[in-house]
């Protein structure tokens, strides 16, 4: 019998010392230097990786206490991968809760309204926390996620987006583009009555020549307006933005009248009637809320003032002083469109 009790007696003390340990390897503070230090977690990353590399580094002295810790209150479960920030003083159980709650490090990138999709592509590409997924703009992750669209361009809302280290170029234009769906649907249910849009797409298209016309907030319905009477009466948009979208990296910065007569140009709009076959940039709410509901007016023609803003007018002579006055002083100012119309 005392030799039963003095058996218990041991696994017992052995068990409390094993748990004080444990508790002790838990709580302590890990090895870290005195700055803050990164650790990256990615996508895939199991558990017994990532203390394993905690280890390597020298952080902790043995992670098979942690992990067991870890699996039993199911954090190995729970993983959120991103970049964690680890301050002096962190416990081993203090970075796993990290883990658990995702308190990761988050960053932010801008596209801005009125680049084309590849120019996203390159502004998100450029950012080295992003994984790079894309080749390019027609990438065919790309074309399966706006199928039935035959094109992306256009589809993907500019925005500012949050994103964590480990995210992919392709994570931020899937969240752009179901944002640009719901955008494009809202400005869509509140289009007048008189638009000569047919569908949602064609708000799309125009919405991305009016960004692509002005920066300037108050001129966009002015302008929709513009192109949407010009649509009204069967003129040619002829504004200079789609031909340079169909120029590509052929365009070297001068549009020239040969450029303006090319047949072979879809997106020439000085020879084509009507909408561009695709949009020509990434537009924004403001864009889409424009031409669906323009600003009233007669005006059928504007040009650049060569300040931002634009001069409109109703009639092509009238325009056609505006253009000797504003833009025949310069030699280098490709958006003064409409130039006229037939």
């Amino acid at each position: 019998m005392r030799r039963w009790l003095a058996g218990v007696i041991i696994v017992v003390s052995g068990l409390a010392l094993s748990f004080f340990l444990a508790r002790q390897v838990l709580h302590a503070p890990m090895n870290l230097p005195v700055k803050d230090v990164t650790v990256v977690v990615k996508q895939g990353d199991s558990l017994k990786q990532i203390l394993a590399h905690l280890k390597s580094r020298g952080f902790i002295e043995t992670s098979r206490v942690l992990e067991l810790w870890a699996r039993w209150q199911g954090i190995d479960r729970q993983i959120h991968t991103g970049e964690y920030h680890l301050t002096p003083g962190l416990s081993g159980v203090g970075f796993l809760e990290l883990l658990e709650q995702g308190d990761v490090v988050s960053y932010q990138i801008t596209l801005p309204e009125g680049i084309t999709l590849q120019q996203a592509l390159e502004r998100l590409q450029s950012d080295t926390r992003l994984v790079r997924e894309l080749d390019d703009a027609n990438d065919p992750l790309l074309l399966d996620l706006v199928s039935p669209s035959s094109s992306p361009e256009g589809w993907f809302l500019p925005e500012t987006y949050r994103f964590v280290a480990g995210d992919s170029d392709f994570d931020i234009l899937q969240r752009a583009y179901k944002l640009m769906q719901r955008a494009l649907q809202q400005a869509w249910k509140n289009r007048t009555s008189t638009t000569p849009l047919s569908t949602p797409y064609d708000a799309l298209v125009l919405a991305s020549i009016v960004e692509r016309e002005t920066s300037v907030a108050e001129e966009r319905a002015v302008i929709a307006g513009v192109f949407t009477r010009r649509l009204e009466a069967n003129m040619r948009l002829q504004t200079d933005p789609t031909v340079i979208y169909g120029l590509g990296t052929d365009f070297d910065g001068n549009l020239t009248r040969r450029h303006l007569k090319d047949d072979t140009n879809p997106w020439n709009t000085y020879r084509i009637r009507g909408l561009p076959p695709t949009p020509i940039a990434l537009p924004g709410v403001a864009a889409l809320e424009a031409v669906v509901r323009p600003a009233a007016g007669a005006a059928l023609y504007f040009v650049a003032r060569g300040d931002g803003y634009h001069v409109f007018s109703e009639t092509l002579e009238e325009h056609n002083a505006n253009v000797r006055r504003y833009q025949l002083s310069r030699k280098t100012n490709y958006r003064s469109t409409p130039q006229g119309g037939n």
